[in-house]
């Protein structure tokens, strides 16, 4: 059984080699972490754990005017579970307690079970940034309203 918690600094160590194997050469580094723990006023960060090992993570920036998801990661072996809904369901519960109507994000134009996934969550696509991620792959800003 899979429990969301709020990330803390002890599972920054464990959940990097998810976050390198899955978003590499781009990945976050354990400072990046540390900082985006650091700021909780502005951050909500999650962990979904599954016999006590970090199998997933999440997070939010919420912004005068609008909230960002800054990352949704799961593990290769929980792909296809409802995991990352799970994920994002905790996110914008969270901008809903934040006062935040409108949640936006930013995922690669290649990721197509990405995109499965913010559809289902109510996402427009909004905007795009070309060739923002290595190799030239475009970004695809989605905007959900509430």
């Amino acid at each position: 059984m899979v429990s969301i918690e709020r990330m803390r600094w002890w599972h920054v160590a464990e959940l990097l080699p998810l976050e390198r194997a899955l978003f590499q050469p781009e990945s976050w580094s354990e400072r990046l972490f540390w900082s985006e723990l650091g700021q909780l006023d502005t951050r909500h960060y999650v962990v979904a754990l599954e016999d006590g090992a970090v199998v997933g993570y999440a997070g939010l920036c919420d912004y005068p005017d609008e909230a960002w998801v800054q990352t949704i990661a799961v593990a290769p072996a929980a792909q296809g579970t409802g995991l990352g809904s799970l994920l994002l369901l905790e996110l914008l519960g969270e901008a809903d307690r934040r006062r935040q109507r409108v949640v936006s994000l930013e995922v690669r134009a290649d990721n197509l079970p990405a995109h499965r996934l913010y559809d289902r969550h109510g996402f427009t696509r909004t905007g795009v940034r070309r060739g923002y991620y290595p190799g030239g792959v475009d970004a695809l800003v989605l905007t959900r309203r509430a």
